[in-house]
């Protein structure tokens, strides 16, 4: 049975089914195809959530309507008026006789890159016309991946009863010493782009006990690799009255529950990508920095006791341990002022990387709660305590024991979506070589 009524507002092409044959609907979205067949023409129209045939029958529409839709730019952005009716075609159970054609905007060719992917571009030619480059559903797949797994993580650290917050991006005092920072003139007095949340997040927990911060952050490293940036986000936790363990205990179970919301949400999306996820094991493996040289020594690599796991020694490990571990008990040596010791042997400190493979996705520990001892350890880094003053008074008004990570949302979304490059998983990387767009 026909049904003409019309549905007034915008529909996604991802909203159009059986039930909606017979109404008027209005669509838009971007051509991508133009198949004129004599008196019919046949336009397949992108939008965000897929795609929509659209069919102009010469004999049903004006010579206008049907001249414009015949002559439209691929690529230029429309709006389509008409019949929902079904479809005989295997890819989509319904399509749209049209009535009208608007062209909003026409895409001036050539084009700097082919959005459909049909034609490749290099990363750097995509990245130079990155909003044109989101059109390509590969591109935007990984974005819409990137999209859940921020809803769940956020989900997830709400349900542990976690506090969403926002701390400074222009820092008067470096969180891990003077090294890698941004420095600017703010107002004739130095100052920094953050490269951490970490003093604002250890201090935060003397009222609010749990907070949470997901933001960017700056760090000024030379670097060129294909899992560095110098500006990336960071998923970044504090939690009171707690240990390295507690908070490793959170990471996994957000980390498992981001997985799980990806596979159950992006169905899609991972077919796109030809990406192939499973839930991990849990709990991940726990392996100390000693059984780490161990592998290694094994493996035929020595590493001294003290010295950094670099890139090759990482992925050497990785051969031994494929999926998602921790390694903890790292050389007190290697980690940050504020990272605490073991009672035991202060040459080891109460701290653990979350590793996948090669890739380290996050780095935490418990922290030094003792105002005495983190003055000593400042010192023991090289750096003045003065400097640090505002930080360390907090320390005198009942800092609790606390512990907490920060996680690189991007490398983790490296891991979701299989790529081998962060920057294809940040909309507008910066690095040392590019600035723009």
């Amino acid at each position: 049975m026909i049904n003409n009524e019309a549905i007034e507002k915008r529909l996604f092409a991802s909203e159009l089914n059986k039930n909606l044959i017979g109404k008027k609907v209005s669509i838009a979205g971007w051509v991508e195809d133009v198949r004129p067949l004599g008196a019919l023409i046949f336009l397949t129209v992108r939008d965000v959530s897929g795609v929509v045939q659209v069919i102009f029958n010469k004999s049903n529409t004006s010579q206008n309507v049907f001249l414009t839709a015949k002559s439209v730019a691929r690529q230029s952005a429309i709006k389509i008026y008409g019949t929902v009716k079904e479809s005989k075609a295997k890819v989509a159970n319904v399509e749209i006789q049209a009535e009208n054609i608007q062209i909003v905007s026409k895409a001036q060719h050539p084009l700097p890159i082919d959005p459909t992917g049909r034609v490749g571009s290099s990363l750097d030619l995509r990245l130079d016309s990155r909003a044109l480059d989101l059109r390509n559903p590969f591109t935007s797949a990984i974005f819409k991946i990137k999209h859940i797994a921020l809803q769940s993580i956020r989900k997830t650290l709400l349900d542990e009863k976690f506090i969403e917050v926002n701390t400074p991006k222009i820092i008067g005092q470096a969180a891990e010493g003077g090294a890698n920072l941004f420095s600017l003139d703010y107002f004739g007095k130095k100052a920094f782009l953050a490269q951490s949340p970490q003093l604002y997040k250890e201090q935060l927990t003397l009222s609010l006990d749990r907070v949470f911060e997901i933001s960017t952050y700056f760090r000024a490293e030379k670097s060129h690799t294909r899992r560095h940036l110098n500006e990336f986000v960071s998923v970044d936790i504090e939690a009171a009255f707690s240990y390295k363990e507690d908070v490793m205990d959170i990471l996994e179970k957000m980390v498992v529950k981001a997985i799980n919301d990806v596979l159950n949400n992006c169905k899609k999306e991972l077919k796109v990508l030809n990406r192939e996820l499973e839930i991990p094991k849990v709990p991940f493996e726990r392996i100390t920095y000693s059984q780490a040289i161990e592998d290694l020594k094994g493996s035929g690599l020595k590493i001294k006791f003290g010295e950094d796991l670099n890139t090759k020694a990482l992925r050497r490990l990785s051969k031994r341990h494929k999926d998602f571990y921790f390694i903890t008990d790292w050389p007190t040596s290697l980690k940050p002022f504020y990272i605490e010791t073991k009672k035991d042997d202060d040459k080891i400190s109460e701290s653990f990387d979350l590793m996948y493979g090669y890739l380290e996705l996050a780095s935490g520990g418990t922290r030094v709660s003792d105002r005495e001892k983190l003055e000593k350890r400042l010192m023991y880094c090289g750096l003045d305590p003065k400097n640090f003053s505002e930080h360390l008074k907090t320390f005198s008004w009942g800092m609790p024991v606390h512990a907490g990570w920060g996680l690189g949302l991007d490398r983790f979304v490296m891991f979701l979506t299989g790529m081998k490059n962060i920057r294809e998983v940040v909309l507008y990387p910066r690095d040392r070589f590019r600035l723009t767009p």
